[in-house]
Order: C-alpha cells, then sequence, then structure tokens
C-alpha cells in the first residue's frame, strides 16, 4: 500500500492500492469513532460498488444506511444537497456519525458540503471511483454544489477524515470518463512536472495506474499544505479551469470536466504564445498530449458566450480573473486578467471568429 500524508487543517492520509474497497470497514473504522456510516453514491455507482463497500463497513461493527444520488454534474444541486441532510435528519444521523462519498467528483463534492454543514460538521470519507477523483478531486477539502448562474458557486473548504483509491474501481469506467480523468493528470504535469508530463507520453496512464494517483496527489498535496484556502499558490491547480468551467456552462454540463479542461489548456496556451508568455514549441506539446489521449483541443461556443459564463467565475476577484498561464512544460504563472480583458485572451486561445 502506498500512503500519502496531507497535513492541511485536519490531517489524514491518502491510501493507494489495488484491492482497497474489500477493507474500507476496518480502515474507515480506523480514521473516525462513527457507529453509523451513511454510504453515498449516484445511481450508476451503487450498483456495482455499493453492496461491498455496506459488508465491509457491517463487518467491522457500523450499522450502515446507504443514499443514491442522480449521476452527473446536473446532480450537484442545492435542491439535492437540501434533500441529502433530510434523510440524514430523518435517520438520526448525528455529527459523531461518518459519511462515505462512494463516487467520482459530483458524489464526493456534494457530500463533503453536506459533511460540513450537517449539524455544524462531521466527519466524511472518499472513496473515489473515478480517475479525476482519483487524482484531484478527492484530495485537497473543496466542497461545493452550483447555482444556475455557476459551477461550484456554494460550498466550503472541508477536509475528509480518509481517502481511499483503490485503481481497480476504474476497470468499470467508460472509456470517455476515463479519458476526462486523463486530462487532469496531464494538467499536473504541464503545472509542476517535466518529468511526469514526458511519463505520460512514454508510457500510457492505465499502464501506470499507482504511480500516476500518487504523484498527482503528492503534488496536490504539496500544493494544499502550503495554501489551502486558495488565496495563492493554489490557484495554479486551476489550469484550464477558468476557460473550461466557461465551455461546461455553455454546454449545460452537456461537455464533461475533463473534456472541458482539456478545451480549457488548449486554449490558455494558445493565448500565452499569443501574449509572449511561452513558446510554439509548448503550445504543440500541450495540443500533442491531449490529442495522445483523445482529448478535445477547441470549442465551437461563441466568444460572447463564453465571455458571459466566464464573469460568472469564483475566480474572479476585484475586477480581474487570475488564470494560470503556461510558461514551458512544468512551470506556470498566475496572471491577473482584467475583466474588460478576458475575451481578449479567449479570442487569443481560438476561442469565437
Amino acid at each position: 500500500m502506498r500512503t500519502v500524508h496531507v497535513s492541511a487543517s485536519r490531517e489524514y492520509e491518502v491510501l493507494v492500492e489495488r484491492g482497497l474497497l474489500s477493507r474500507c470497514g476496518e480502515l474507515v473504522k480506523a480514521a473516525t469513532r462513527a457507529k453509523k456510516a451513511v454510504v453515498i453514491a449516484g445511481d450508476l455507482v451503487y450498483p456495482l460498488y455499493g453492496q461491498q463497500v455496506e459488508q465491509s463497513l457491517t463487518e467491522a461493527g457500523f450499522q450502515v444506511l446507504h443514499y443514491v444520488l442522480p449521476h452527473g454534474e446536473q446532480a450537484k444541486t442545492l435542491e439535492n444537497y437540501g434533500r441529502l441532510l433530510e434523510f440524514l435528519s430523518r435517520n438520526h444521523i448525528t455529527r459523531t456519525d461518518v459519511l462515505v462519498a462512494l463516487g467520482g467528483g459530483v458524489t464526493g463534492d456534494l457530500t463533503g458540503f453536506a459533511a460540513a454543514t450537517y449539524q455544524r460538521g462531521m466527519d466524511f470519507v472518499q472513496i473515489p471511483t473515478t480517475l479525476l477523483a482519483a487524482v484531484d478531486s478527492s484530495v485537497g477539502g473543496k466542497t461545493a454544489v452550483n447555482l444556475p448562474t455557476g459551477k461550484n458557486q456554494v460550498g466550503c473548504f472541508y477536509q475528509p477524515a480518509l481517502v481511499l483509491c483503490d485503481p481497480e474501481l476504474l476497470s468499470t469506467l467508460p472509456e470517455e470518463e476515463f479519458r476526462c480523468g486523463c486530462a487532469e493528470v496531464i494538467k499536473y504535469g504541464v503545472l509542476g512536472s517535466r518529468t511526469f508530463f514526458d511519463e505520460l507520453k512514454a508510457t500510457p496512464i492505465s499502464e501506470q495506474l499507482e504511480h500516476v494517483i500518487c504523484t498527482c496527489v503528492e503534488m496536490k498535496r504539496d500544493i494544499v499544505n502550503q495554501d489551502e484556502f486558495d488565496r495563492g499558490l493554489r490557484q495554479l491547480l486551476n489550469l484550464g479551469h477558468s476557460f473550461g468551467h466557461a465551455v461546461e456552462a455553455c454546454s449545460h454540463f452537456g461537455v464533461l470536466h475533463g473534456q472541458a479542461v482539456a478545451i480549457g489548456m488548449a486554449a490558455i496556451t494558445r493565448a500565452a504564445v499569443a501574449k509572449g508568455y511561452c513558446s510554439e514549441e509548448t503550445l504543440q506539446e500541450v495540443l500533442a498530449i491531449l490529442d495522445q489521449y483523445h482529448l478535445p483541443t477547441s470549442t465551437d461556443f461563441p466568444l460572447e458566450a463564453m465571455a458571459e459564463a466566464a464573469l460568472t467565475d469564483k475566480k474572479l476577484t476585484g475586477g480581474a480573473m487570475h488564470l494560470v498561464v503556461p510558461e514551458e512544460i512544468g512551470r506556470c504563472a498566475i496572471v491577473s486578467v482584467p475583466t474588460e480583458e478576458i475575451k481578449d485572451w479567449m479570442k487569443a486561445g481560438g476561442i469565437g471568429p
């Protein structure tokens, strides 16, 4: 088993090992003092792994309940958040119990926000079932739900008690979802490690899952330990996300998050070349690896619509958006761009006519 220790406002372990799911009960018991556990999963994930998780928790001595969410980004709403809180209250769940988020980023974000706010805070455990969640969203304590006006507009920072990454769970992922996770993996190479980027070019991610998960989690851990509340360095993790979130909004979440991040990375790197921040060679390397993993690099959404969507992004502060701009593979800069110049950056990134 490989272990990554996170030292944020709450210290916890990220455990990575094949077959870990069968031992989740004893591991959750060791990390919490709970007597009851509520397994929260999407309607596509629960039939695959829900009973196995419940059996392991039961054998470890927990009284177990489950709650099934709709799947997809559209499930991250205040309405579903409220329904989950009502379920917890009706079933007499207390702040000394534990929520177990079994699923991808949507399940983890919503469960984490519920755990942070129900009875002023209770433990939760992340068991990611997607590559994207394993390498990124399950670690670091960002929890949220969406509003009709934008993504992740309501939420808080709240760290899990434990993260369990079992690479075997990724075997049931649809190919499109796996590729979405690859976009987040590539992001880590572009923003922080030339060596890792080259490894991703040389060896398919699917053939080095444990190494990839641990490398990404360690990189995120190092950033979160320094800037847990996203006031400076942690903004680097938003590479590709500012423009990517606009793509998601314009598509009404028809474009998956990883696909949108890939488009956002390509667009911001094109803009970086046009603005003199990086070379054409760097752009071609970014485009080539995205193509290698069959990820999109452009969008047909109109420039006006994309710019309008970007203006609702939570990264907008003080009349400026903080864009993560590649300088070379393995190094990025945070550039504060006035809101009136966002449209120009998007156009330089190949968005719109």
